[in-house]
């Protein structure tokens, strides 16, 4: 099973200048690797079958019918592979000549794709040689004794894809020919290409096939012909490219003297999802469709699964910003906070806004963005109210922690232990302290929502909220407790993100006694502090026992909520992502529980908190998530009970 995705690759072979023999005995060679390593289709570059610069030896029949003999012997030595290919040769169609793309497949030649732009630069001068294929939709032609269609219109439906195919100049085109192929329904554009080497020109075209790629939402394949074409004029380095909905996958070295194979896995099931989530793509089909007329699709041949191994690097953090942006990310993130608590403050005209300090992560960052927009209006800091709430699992460690932190920020700190109400309300409910359940749990919870709520009514503000995306998808918060605020800052921030965001704020503190003290919270184990410390005042109530590592709950709410993928699918993903930190059964075990728990706690989110969006993934009953708190989890249960 490839769980979406389809492996491809680009191959570069050595060509010699008109010498059809040995070209296709060099592809032939790269075609039969690329069968061995699984590869369901590769593309050659432009005219690879003569190569590209052969210049008037076009207009030579010599050529033509050796071209035709290559691609015979190509189709007779690859007929028991299951692989599909694509070269590129010239082929005379009704009296002219067209650069061709043919996709080849077990012994017959599915299509032929003419180019439709042909240069007209000093250096290339194809409108000498070749005539455009703009015109030819539904044309067919008589070649190595089959009758082919060859048009512009052209799709090829595999089992695992479909996908459409332009050559070279075509993408430069304003209105490239892969925008309309997309738009039809193809997943992956294959690109045969004869793009030389000048100054600047490569950090060009990799803008363009991610410009292109992301655009269309869809896989590009650009393979460009390399060494051995003439250098009479220009240079031919070899480029190889694959990009994912703008994302590089892999590409080429380039001037190598030996031939090259790039292989990628390109994720159809994400690209499919990401377009269905599109409108604007969507309405833009439509409107295709009606402009562009009736488009063919060639079926290839219903072959073998073959083994799948994934061999692409699947980042174990999606949310967690990382590289040369990192600063950028984390300030823009950190800046949406800000903006959206300023605007509800100002709206609201309150005099202070209130914040439950725990000396945790989440109660850290959320105090941070409160002073962020405070100094950002020109409030004084004394208008947030930090209250901490000392309980009967509070640890020396994160009281130290939330006072220190309070002051150094220089904001109103208030004190207010919930030993006592909590003492007299389990008694009130005839409740043993000695019982550590959910009612012990939370019932100190909501005391402490209740004090907070009450203090922001005296001192004319309202609460802000601390919980985060992770805890809101694993219905880890107390209903009408720490779940409930006014406003809830960090409400779509993953507890990955939020502990990377502390640590980068800490990191860009100026005052050293402050950055110590984020940087202990960072390092301080994750509780709720709910159950009594320790004999040596350690906590003992470590959520992460409990539910699982944040990491892969994260990692499984991403790809649940940004891509909507199987079980089985997320589970392949996250052992490629965590094989060296978790093993299979652990992985297996949480991703259940993850499951178990994102259903059966939606009634939390349905009547969550206002709060900004800071990514592309939230769980807002109000846009962005909208699911019954009574959907049953049967079939993703079911699919993880199945899981190996």
């Amino acid at each position: 099973m490839n769980h979406g995705f389809v492996k491809v690759a680009s191959a570069i072979p050595s060509v010699k200048v008109a010498d059809c023999q040995y070209n296709v005995e060099q592809i032939e060679s790269l075609v039969i690797q690329a069968e061995g390593k699984g590869i369901e289709i590769i593309c050659l570059p432009e005219l690879s079958l003569t190569a590209y610069s052969c210049g008037d030896l076009f207009q030579q029949q010599l050529m033509l019918d050796e071209a035709e003999m290559a691609l015979i012997h190509l189709m007779n030595n690859t007929r028991s592979l299951n692989i599909i290919s694509i070269v590129g040769l010239p082929v005379a169609y009704r009296g002219s000549l067209l650069n061709c793309a043919a996709v080849l497949q077990r012994g017959k030649i599915l299509g032929l794709v003419p180019k439709t732009f042909l240069p007209n630069y000093k250096e290339f001068y194809e409108k000498r040689w070749f005539q455009s294929g703009a015109d030819i939709h539904e044309g067919t032609v008589l070649i190595c004794g089959q009758q082919v269609k060859v048009g512009t219109n052209l799709l090829f439906n595999t089992p695992s894809c479909v996908f459409g195919i332009e050559l070279c100049e075509d993408l430069w085109a304003p209105v490239p020919p892969s925008s309309i192929l997309t738009l039809q329904g193809a997943d992956i554009i294959f690109n045969l290409s004869a793009d030389s080497d000048a100054v600047g020109k490569y950090t060009y075209l990799q803008n363009l096939l991610a410009q292109q790629s992301a655009r269309t939402i869809c896989g590009y394949v650009f393979s460009s012909c390399g060494f051995g074409e003439s250098t009479q004029d220009v240079v031919f380095s070899g480029k190889g490219l694959i990009y994912e909905n703008g994302t590089l996958l892999a590409e080429t070295k380039r001037h190598q003297f030996q031939p090259q194979m790039l292989e990628a896995e390109i994720d159809v099931d994400r690209l499919r999802s990401e377009r269905r989530k599109n409108t604007t793509f969507a309405a833009c089909a439509k409107r295709c469709a009606a402009v562009n007329g009736v488009w063919s699709m060639v079926d290839t041949e219903r072959v073998p699964a073959r083994p799948f191994s994934l061999t692409r690097t699947i980042d174990p953090h999606p949310f967690v910003p990382t590289g040369s942006r990192l600063d950028e990310r984390c300030q823009e993130i950190f800046d949406i906070q800000t903006e959206g608590l300023a605007k509800r403050v100002q709206h609201t005209g309150a005099e202070t806004v209130v914040v439950g300090i725990s000396g945790g992560l989440d109660s850290t960052l959320a105090l941070l963005v409160c002073v962020s927009a405070f100094d950002r209006l020109g409030l004084n800091r004394r208008g947030i109210v930090g209250i901490t709430m000392p309980g009967f699992g509070t640890t020396d460690r994160t009281y130290t922690n939330a006072v220190n932190l309070m002051k150094l920020l220089g904001i109103t700190i208030r004190e207010i232990s919930i030993k006592e109400a909590c003492l007299q309300h389990f008694a009130d409910l005839g409740h043993d302290m000695d019982t550590h359940d959910v009612t012990y749990e939370n019932g100190q919870a909501r005391e402490r929502t209740q004090i907070l709520m009450d203090a922001a009514n005296q001192m004319n503000g309202f609460v802000v909220g601390t919980g985060d995306l992770s805890e809101l998808a694993l219905g880890w918060a107390t209903y009408n407790g720490d779940h409930m605020s006014m406003y809830g800052v960090n409400a779509s921030v993953p507890k990955t993100l939020v502990k990377h965001l502390v640590a980068w704020i800490a990191e860009h503190t100026k005052d050293e006694s402050t950055r110590q003290t984020l940087l202990d919270i960072v390092d301080t184990p994750i509780s709720p502090e709910l159950i009594p410390a320790d004999e040596q005042g350690n906590i003992t109530q470590k959520t992460e026992d409990l539910v699982g590592p944040y990491e892969l709950h994260d990692f499984f709410l991403y790809y649940l909520l940004r891509w909507g993928f199987h079980p089985a699918k997320i589970y392949l993903l996250a052992r490629q992502a965590f094989g060296q930190t978790y093993d299979d059964a652990t992985i297996r075990k949480w991703l259940r529980t993850f499951y178990r728990r994102f259903f059966t706690q939606q009634f939390k989110r349905s009547c969550m908190p206002d709060g900004p969006k800071v990514g592309s993934c939230s769980l807002s009953p109000r846009g962005d998530w909208r699911m019954p708190s009574d959907a049953s989890a049967n079939l993703w249960l079911k699919e993880c009970d199945e899981l190996g």
